[in-house]
């Protein structure tokens, strides 16, 4: 598939990195051991042909680089493309040695890497600003990469938790999301570079994927858009630009027309399977979002065939469409279930050393069907709360609605259900179908509504057994009831909170990086660089919103019996007196 590539890969620089990309992108679609060592053997091949060609210093210019400015004039063109291509293939090199084994010298291996692929980017950085490219016609091509690595570096980097912020800053890292996107965004605005095309990928990315996997706020879809506009002019039957087409409508909740796309961009190519995977994964959500769940079950059913990512995942994806028309199932498709389920815990993998957390969660849920009579409660509903799309759902009023519905039927149901009649997992049930119901309520702008749902889950967390991450995703919610209310500083009071008292539930890390994201928007809005646009509903929203996580002051007709006055939120000594908490 790379011959012409591969054929000139162990002497020129360019052709190197291609193919070293190319094997790259393949190793991280599949995940299979040996398209990783593969791709692994290749970038170390890439690596030492660009570095042959990078300008080589002698001990007396070293030492001279710490008390004079450098001549870059005096490298040539070779040296200075070699020096891009280097710092380009050290990151890919750096990213697979995480993923290559479980073991501590991988992480050290990869972290030395990151490291010297930092520098050698600040490198290109000097060559950009210190060299006359005045008679140089392939300065567009240089800058175009160094800016798309800088911002790629500072974007990819932001994003990580603040905690670990700190320890690359220790070690010498600085970074900003917004000087990272600037800088995109100037590689894209340079018309035909080479790199051009990549820094489009990255913005699409992530204005697109990024800013819903990891944070509490839609990306830049107007930058989005024109960026993705531009690129269809050039490529207008490109696998991964109908691919972001695709995905730009399902974030909008074009659910229907999202599905269509991405059927276009999946037939477009039939030479890399594995990306047909990844549109059969957005195709899952599309259909789930509407509530097509036959269709998303074949969806699921495609993947665990054939996609090597995380098969634990794809199986609890397939069961959870089932779930949610289990009254209507037919033998057969019961003994589906309950095979698809068993199947779960055996299909768990580790991957650079870990479980994925995702399969963590699929394998509780597993035990928790069979342990709770081959039942789960509103499982894709659930699911897709937890993968962040409850603000992509809301863009369809209609499917918005639909879900509500559904929930508010649940919630009858199981409210008429005699407290002596009750299983063990009744109250993680029950206090699952209220945190769907509050999110729901928040999207569709009933925020007081909502804070109710909130406040009774966080009145009775004792009797949780085992659905523990309720409580912290509750309290998310309430941060951002209070940010969407304009009170930034009670906003950001709850997330350092809930960040530093809550620990070992699912889905913790997920739940980090959206406290995080948000965290980073309310700086962004006090700093100036961004704005919050409040939400008021009639008769206003009162500052004390949230104060008293023991009875939440806003006017909501809630009787204090829910309440209990041995509430384990007071664990958290240090904020007990500063949030007020009536215990």
């Amino acid at each position: 598939m790379y011959v012409a590539i591969a054929f000139r890969a162990d002497r020129s620089m360019y052709h190197a990195l291609g193919y070293g990309t190319f094997m790259y992108l393949q190793a991280i679609m599949t995940f299979d051991p040996r398209d990783i060592e593969a791709a692994s053997e290749v970038l170390k091949q890439s690596v030492e042909v660009c570095n042959k060609q990078r300008r080589k210093n002698t001990i007396g210019e070293s030492l001279g680089k710490m008390v004079k400015k450098v001549d870059y004039n005096s490298y040539s063109e070779d040296e200075i493309h070699a020096e891009l291509c280097y710092a380009e293939c050290l990151l890919l090199r750096a990213v697979l040695s995480f993923i290559e084994d479980e073991t501590l010298i991988s992480f050290i291996k990869g972290s030395i890497k990151i490291r010297a692929c930092y520098q050698s980017y600040k490198e290109c950085w000097h060559i950009l600003e210190g060299r006359d490219f005045s008679k140089d016609k392939f300065k567009i091509h240089f800058e175009s990469g160094v800016r798309m690595g800088v911002g790629t570096f500072n974007l990819m980097i932001s994003q990580l938790p603040a905690r670990v912020l700190k320890l690359l800053e220790f070690v010498g890292f600085t970074t900003s999301r917004h000087y990272g996107l600037k800088e995109l965004e100037k590689g894209f605005a340079l018309e035909g570079s080479l790199r051009q095309f990549l820094c489009a990928l990255v913005l699409l990315g992530y204005h697109s994927f990024a800013t819903y996997a990891f944070g509490t706020n839609d990306g830049d879809l107007a930058t989005a858009q024109r960026i993705l506009d531009d690129q269809l002019k050039h490529y207008p039957n490109g696998a991964l630009f109908l691919f972001f087409q695709a995905r730009l409508h399902f974030i909008r909740g074009g659910f229907t027309d999202a599905a269509l796309v991405y059927e276009r961009s999946r037939l477009s190519q039939m030479e890399w399977r594995q990306f047909h995977h990844i549109c059969y994964w957005e195709l899952y959500w599309t259909k789930t979002l509407k509530g097509l769940y036959s269709e998303a079950q074949e969806h699921a059913n495609t993947l665990l065939s054939e996609s090597k990512w995380s098969k634990a995942t794809y199986a609890y994806q397939k069961a959870c469409a089932l779930c949610m028309r289990q009254e209507f199932l037919s033998e057969q498709e019961k003994e589906e279930l309950r095979t698809t389920m068993r199947s779960i815990p055996d299909l768990k993998q580790r991957i650079a050393g870990k479980s994925l957390p995702v399969e963590k969660f699929a394998i509780k849920k597993s035990r928790r069907f069979f342990a709770q009579g081959e039942r789960l409660t509103l499982a894709a509903m659930e699911l897709f709360y937890v993968w962040n799309f409850a603000r992509i759902l809301a863009k369809s009023s209609e499917d918005i609605e639909r879900v509500y519905t559904t929930v508010e039927r649940e919630l009858k149901q199981m409210e008429k259900i005699k407290p002596e009649d009750r299983s063990e997992y009744y109250w993680d049930n029950l206090l699952l179908v209220r945190l769907l119901r509050g999110s729901c309520l928040a999207q569709m702008k009933s925020p007081l509504q909502a804070a109710e749902e909130f406040k009774f889950i966080i009145s009775n967390e004792k009797k949780i057994k085992e659905d523990t991450y309720l409580v912290p995703f509750s309290l998310l919610e309430v941060a951002l009831l209070h940010l969407n209310a304009g009170d930034l500083e009670q906003a950001k009071i709850i997330l350092e909170h809930t960040k530093s008292s809550y620990k070992g539930f699912s889905l913790e890390s997920r739940l980090h990086f959206r406290i995080h994201s948000t965290l980073n928007r309310i700086k962004a809005v006090q700093r100036g660089n961004s704005s919050v646009t409040p939400f008021i509903p009639q008769g206003g929203l009162p500052r004390t919103v949230v104060t008293d996580f023991s009875s939440i002051k806003i006017p909501l007709n809630t009787n204090d019996s829910l309440i209990e006055n041995s509430s384990p939120i007071k664990r958290a000594n240090p904020c007990t007196q500063q949030l007020g908490y009536r215990v």
